[in-house]
């Protein structure tokens, strides 16, 4: 969808155009929550790992320091990325090299945690429930942590050849789950086993000292290391949340120039800052402030419930929006498969997402339905955003009567003469990553003139 109509804002403005304008609503009000919320989690977690050196760093002179850096934010992420890159290779050299026995006290481990205590841990309960319940309990973990599509179609309207590099990106994003995400996770059970002692002694403890790659280092004697990997951690989620800022001041400046936020969020400044959406977001890192009374750990678990739920909502509105869209396209007569993307398995791959994802957000907060287990933050943290989007859906739908959208009559035009024009008649080249990387570092003219390597 994102590359048949890469506007801005992309799936949460199909969720207006394709299927009704209170999913659209609804969709874009919960995507800057679920961002605007993520900015005190990142925080949060900023000050955790900051305490691996020292506990007397005060949490509102991080929570300061975060809002006061906003300014930098293009400068900043170029060269973060770079930290994150760095990061990866660490840890992936680092699971690779003493596994085989290239650590100080040349234990070639191997794969022995796979063995004992093995893959699956018990929570909650013992037996083959308990590990179900582990398994449960990894699900929601990897909910919040795997990301990136949405990302990446928000922004494909801003995009050069849209359908190109869009495209291209979209591919890309395969390979980031394989390595980066089922990757880690893997080096993760490598590296420490889930039952050790050091691991179950810190959890809670708010600190980095609790991460598995820092214990795993302490473990095998590699010194040094572990502050080098903490300190990468530090620009990563400073990174992270820099992000976060900047999509939810354009979400919602985006939600006031289609009607669904007060018009004076439009007003932007000669940079091109919207800078009352700026204020507005600038407001959650004070949620931050939650861990002076309550500690990190306990901050951090309860925003990790609340957005987790907001990025599960996140891809139940795309799945939706793609049924209607592919609904839409049957009864027009539009042949799919011309288009420059096309998805297999369709519709029944994104029903069974569909239904997958709805089963998850309803069971997330399961352990507060278990016999004398209901705690009023958990069920709170863990349902809030579920039933907030419930309310903005019904609320926009009643006070604006809107429909559902049939399918013979949704705009499959729309932008695309547009983009069709620009595409036609525009002087931007598809560089490819590669000769694009090479014109960052400064062979630029050297590139142009057609010497060296064709890309």
């Amino acid at each position: 969808m994102a590359i048949y109509m890469p506007v801005n804002a992309s799936f949460i403005r199909h969720a207006s155009v394709w299927v009704d304008d209170a999913w659209g609503f609804m969709a874009g009000w919960n995507f800057f929550l679920y961002e605007a919320i993520l900015i005190p989690f990142e925080i949060s977690a900023l000050n955790l790992v900051i305490r691996f050196w020292s506990d007397s760093v005060p949490v509102g002179a991080i929570c300061a320091a975060c809002i006061v850096t906003y300014g930098w934010y293009g400068e900043a992420e170029f060269w973060l990325s770079w930290g994150k890159i760095l990061l990866m290779g660490i840890v992936f050299s680092f699971t690779f090299i003493t596994m085989v026995g290239g650590n100080p006290k040349h234990d070639a481990y191997g794969f022995r945690y796979w063995n004992n205590p093995g893959p699956f841990a018990e929570y909650l309960s013992g037996g083959a429930m308990g590990r179900w319940k582990g398994f449960l309990s990894a699900l929601w973990a990897a909910s919040f942590a795997i990301v990136g599509p949405e990302y990446m179609a928000m922004v494909a309207g801003e995009a050069k050849l849209p359908r190109i590099t869009v495209k291209r990106a979209f591919k890309a994003v395969y390979i980031r789950f394989g390595v980066f995400f089922i990757g880690g996770a893997l080096c993760v059970g490598i590296v420490l086993p889930y039952n050790d002692q050091t691991l179950i002694a810190n959890q809670g403890s708010g600190t980095g000292a609790a991460s598995p790659y820092v214990i795993a280092m302490q473990n095998l004697g590699v010194n040094g290391l572990p502050h080098l990997v903490n300190a990468l951690l530090v620009t990563s989620i400073y990174s992270a949340g820099d992000a976060y800022v900047y999509c939810a001041s354009r979400t919602l400046h985006g939600l006031a120039s289609d009607g669904h936020a007060p018009a004076f969020l439009k007003k932007c400044t000669k940079k091109g800052v919207p800078i009352y959406c700026l204020m507005i977001t600038m407001l959650f890192p004070f949620l931050s402030l939650l861990q002076l009374s309550n500690g990190a750990y306990v901050v951090l678990s309860w925003l990790v419930n609340i957005v987790t739920a907001g990025g599960i909502i996140d891809y139940i509105i795309i799945c939706v929006n793609y049924i209607f869209f592919w609904r839409a396209c049957k009864a027009q007569g539009v042949n799919r498969r011309e288009f420059s993307y096309y998805a297999y398995f369709q519709p029944w791959s994104t029903v069974f997402a569909l239904c997958f994802e709805i089963c998850v957000v309803v069971c997330y907060g399961y352990v507060n339905f278990m016999p004398g287990s209901f705690d009023i933050s958990s069920f709170f943290t863990h349902y809030a955003m579920v039933f907030a989007a419930i309310i903005l859906f019904f609320f926009w739908k009643i006070y604006k009567r809107t429909k559902f959208v049939k399918p013979h009559e949704a705009d499959l035009v729309w932008d695309r003469p547009a983009i069709e024009r620009y595409e036609l008649t525009t002087l931007d080249q598809d560089t490819g990553f590669w000769r694009e990387l090479i014109e960052i570092i400064g062979l630029k003219k050297k590139m142009s003139e057609g010497e060296a390597v064709s890309f």
